[in-house]
């Protein structure tokens, strides 16, 4: 079994989590203005990644300058890692790839202190990615509690690229956003995912 085996019922069942649906959870945060170049990128080949319309196109088109974009706004002092494995506990089926993941550390050659997760929702369906984002949350948990890493609220979110719901996990407890944030405008999803690991 691996993250993406999890349905959000399984998930819930396997690791006793309370599911706590909201409009949102996130409070108001500043929005940042992108840089000229994420919004020349975006403007350019949004488009194109929605026609091509494939989880590649999305992800190297729309979720990598995003992330990218943070990691910029943030001066290096967070790492990003894309499509690396992250197997945690393989007993309780917490192994494989995470598809994005934030960590609250400049160390870029390992993984240290994750602290926000990011899916690709599969064909497009971003309620269908919230088991295996939920998944992947209990293993950043999980890890940070193995090397004694303080990050007491873990963040995900699953995502088209265009499409971003948002997810956070405390203790046991998730909270599920409902509202789905789009792009364009790309300022307050910024906003939102600094704050995440600010």
């Amino acid at each position: 079994m691996s993250y993406s085996d999890f349905t959000l019922k399984k998930v819930k069942a396997e690791f006793n989590l309370t599911i706590v649906e909201r409009p949102t959870f996130v409070e108001e945060v500043e929005p940042i203005t992108p840089s000229e170049l994420l919004s020349t990128f975006l403007e350019k080949h949004l488009p194109l990644a929605l026609a091509v319309n494939t989880e590649k196109a999305r992800s190297e088109w729309l979720i990598s300058p995003i992330l990218l974009e943070i990691k910029d706004t943030l001066s290096n002092h967070i790492s990003l890692f894309s499509g690396t494995d992250f197997t945690v506990d393989s007993s309780l089926g917490l192994n494989g790839v995470c598809d994005f993941l934030i960590s609250k550390s400049t160390e870029q050659l390992f993984i240290e202190a994750p602290a926000v997760v990011i899916v690709e929702a599969k064909r497009e369906d971003l309620n269908a990615g919230l088991g295996q984002c939920i998944a992947s949350m209990i293993a950043a948990q999980k890890f940070n509690e193995q090397n004694h890493t303080q990050v007491p609220t873990i963040y995900g979110s699953v995502t088209t690229g265009d499409r971003w719901k948002f997810l956070k996990l405390e203790e046991t407890i998730v909270t599920i956003g409902l509202l789905e944030y789009n792009i364009p405008p790309v300022n307050h999803l910024l906003g939102m995912l600094t704050s995440f690991v600010s």
